[in-house]
């Protein structure tokens, strides 16, 4: 195992959350809601990277870069040990910053933002396309492509039979899971998809028993399915 790369991938996780944080707070609004351009003081925020501090008064907005920081080098410390130095861990040191954001966004107003899901899904297409003409790569572009269509077209169905518990962001977060699950097998993306739903199910069931939501209330699935494609990509790169 190369220590190196792993802690090289940890401190560049915790250096790219940072500026991560401001996109994180711009984009957690609700549905049809514009991005946030101003921050509590009301004082301006500029651009989409930068710390979580107001330029003016030094006043933080949102939730502290930390835990984000943390989560972010835990990810990609974990992907750098599975993957080790293949073509394929470029892309998903870039993919989990991402990830992390999407993540804290959907947790905090029940929203996938198009501005995310999209690029990430194309971006991973792409990227994933240009790691396999690179001698070392272990996975398969082709696959990846139609791991995302199959993981997309599942989510879908799922939209339109259960609309309530699964939001058409989803679906759309869907097509760039799929692609990096694809991207080591089938065995991988079903291993990904199942452990999204589980940990979902799980975490909705103990809200349900302790009381803090009903049978109808819904519950941030992305947080879930980033989680299980993690784990599946984990598990697909030991391999």
């Amino acid at each position: 195992m190369d220590w190196l790369l792993i802690v090289a991938a940890a401190v560049y996780g915790a250096l790219v959350a940072v500026p991560a944080a401001r996109a994180r707070y711009r984009l957690a609004v609700e549905p049809g809601e514009g991005w946030r351009s101003a921050g509590p003081c009301g004082h301006p925020v500029a651009g989409w990277l930068g710390p979580a501090r107001c330029a003016e008064c030094g006043g933080r907005y949102g939730p502290g870069a930390l835990w984000s920081a943390g989560a972010t080098a835990l990810v990609c410390a974990g992907l750098a040990a599975a993957a080790g130095a293949r073509p394929e861990l470029a892309v998903w040191l870039l993919a989990a910053p991402v990830g992390v954001v999407l993540t804290g966004v959907d947790w905090s107003v029940r929203r996938l933002p198009d501005a995310l899901t999209l690029p990430l899904a194309a971006g991973l297409v792409v990227l994933l396309g240009a790691a396999a003409l690179i001698p070392g790569a272990s996975g398969s572009w082709p696959r990846a492509v139609l791991g995302g269509l199959a993981l997309g077209g599942g989510y879908l169905t799922l939209f339109l039979l259960h609309p309530s518990g699964v939001g058409f962001g989803d679906v759309k977060l869907a097509l760039g899971l799929g692609c990096a699950l694809g991207w080591y097998g089938w065995g991988t993306l079903l291993l990904g998809a199942f452990a999204g739903l589980l940990l979902g199910s799980l975490y909705g069931n103990a809200l349900r028993l302790t009381r803090r939501a009903g049978r109808g209330d819904a519950i941030p699935l992305g947080p879930f399915m980033i989680l299980g494609a993690w784990v599946g990509v984990v598990m697909g790169a030991v391999r």
